[in-house]
């Protein structure tokens, strides 16, 4: 029997686009090249899955700076909150944890997948795992069907592609779809890496002596070629034997890509480690220190203020010896040396590969979708929901928040135009 709805991926995205395309009343067909559905969802979060946001709408959109504005009206009728109350319907209880991450309480992402899986199965979706699609094919009047890689033919009124980005390979997404996408006329924009750990050939980074080291809550600034501040994120950071990683490394780090794309050599990051104290207040605090201690070594004294792995390059990037006593600190050294405690420069010159990274830049062209819909504006009955479109947004919510708003976009139209259809 034909499907009214094929959609392809078996995704955050694909997964909430089956549940609200059955919904809706058409017969709808899950496609996955793998042997399971909902791997990628399956590690997200560390393994918790971080399913959405509690922030406010407006909030949630700033948190999506690559085109989050498109999502206006697919938030406004299947948002965060209604994420919320459709995962606790299913009998997923959620809790609240810093920065408004939504995690479920059980702490495991598989809960979370199971859910999903179980709706999809509990509304007569048919599934299809380990089950290629080799294309899409069109008509003069939209969308006929798929074709799978083993020859086989599936038609279907609308497609919905759900195939994902290309990081995170490993779980099925290898960008399958922009091919399709381009063979219905759709323009791709450059895909790059983002939300990716960054790449320094910084000789302290060569020589691995912080590899390891935890910076926490500390604020991470980029600056541009001209010296100006493009953006800054306080979290934490970690060093490790190619650069930075960490939070506030990976919410910084498309900003840095695309300065790399743009032409640029290298890209300077700088580190504060004290983001709410003036350089005066540390510098203060700091004089304080050593002069209440007068025959401490200073980077003894220092190790209640940084960790002690960070203090020998400090002082020496300020040219201090690290057992001057206080007697003999210069004082132009030490307002060096706080300096470098408010902005400690580093350049990198690259990021880990698209493949490694946690999300895609990049992807179908927004400017060729209905926002309202989903639908491709070019070829009636294709639909695009997920990572494929150029959407990306920070680790923390946003990314799956994005897929599961799309994607039940996506099905819910599709479901509608099936009807009229009919």
């Amino acid at each position: 029997m034909a499907q009214d709805i094929i959609i392809v991926g078996g995704g955050p995205s694909g997964l909430m686009a089956a549940i609200a395309a059955s919904a809706g009343g058409a017969r709808t067909l899950l496609l996955d090249k793998g042997n399971r559905l909902g791997r990628k969802l399956g590690i997200s979060g560390g393994g918790r899955c971080n399913v959405t946001n509690a922030k406010p709408i407006d909030e949630i959109i700033k948190n999506i700076p690559g085109n989050g504005r498109f999502l206006h009206s697919a938030l406004a009728r299947f948002g965060n909150r209604e994420i919320i109350d459709f995962f606790e319907g299913l009998g997923i209880r959620l809790k609240e944890e810093d920065r408004g991450r939504m995690f479920p309480v059980s702490d495991k992402a598989k809960t979370v997948v199971e859910a999903l899986v179980n709706q999809v199965r509990k509304q007569r979706v048919e599934i299809r795992v380990d089950c290629a699609v080799d294309r899409v094919l069109y008509g003069d009047s939209g969308v006929r069907g798929v074709q799978l890689k083993n020859g086989e033919t599936l038609t279907a009124s609308c497609v919905i592609v759900a195939t994902g980005g290309k990081s995170v390979p490993h779980t099925g997404s290898t960008g399958d779809g922009y091919a399709w996408a381009e063979a219905a006329g759709h323009t791709i924009t450059e895909l790059y890496p983002t939300e990716v750990p960054l790449v320094s050939r910084e000789p302290f980074i060569r020589s691995r002596e912080l590899q390891g080291l935890s910076l926490r809550d500390i604020a991470l600034s980029v600056w541009n070629a001209k010296g100006k501040r493009v953006v800054e994120h306080e979290g934490d950071m970690i060093f490790t034997h190619f650069g930075l990683s960490g939070p506030a490394v990976l919410r910084c780090s498309q900003f840095v890509v695309k300065q790399l794309m743009a032409g640029e050599k290298e890209v300077t990051l700088t580190i504060d480690l004290r983001p709410g104290k003036s350089e005066d207040a540390v510098y203060a605090e700091t004089w304080d220190m050593i002069q209440d201690e007068p025959r401490k070594a200073i980077k003894n004294v220092l190790k209640g203020y940084a960790s002690e792995k960070w203090i020998p390059l400090l002082l020496n990037r300020a040219g201090l010896k690290e057992d001057l006593t206080f007697d003999n600190v210069p004082k132009q050294g030490w307002r060096e040396l706080a300096r470098l405690f408010k902005a400690f420069p580093v350049k990198v010159h690259g990021s880990l590969s698209i493949e490694e990274a946690f999300v895609t830049g990049g992807g179908v062209h927004l400017k060729e979708i209905d926002p309202r819909t989903m639908e491709s504006k070019l070829m009636p009955g294709l639909y695009f929901c997920g990572e494929i479109l150029d959407i990306h947004g920070y680790t923390g919510g946003y990314n799956i928040t994005a897929a599961f708003s799309t994607g039940h976009c996506a099905g819910r139209s599709a479901a509608e135009r099936v009807r009229e259809l009919r």
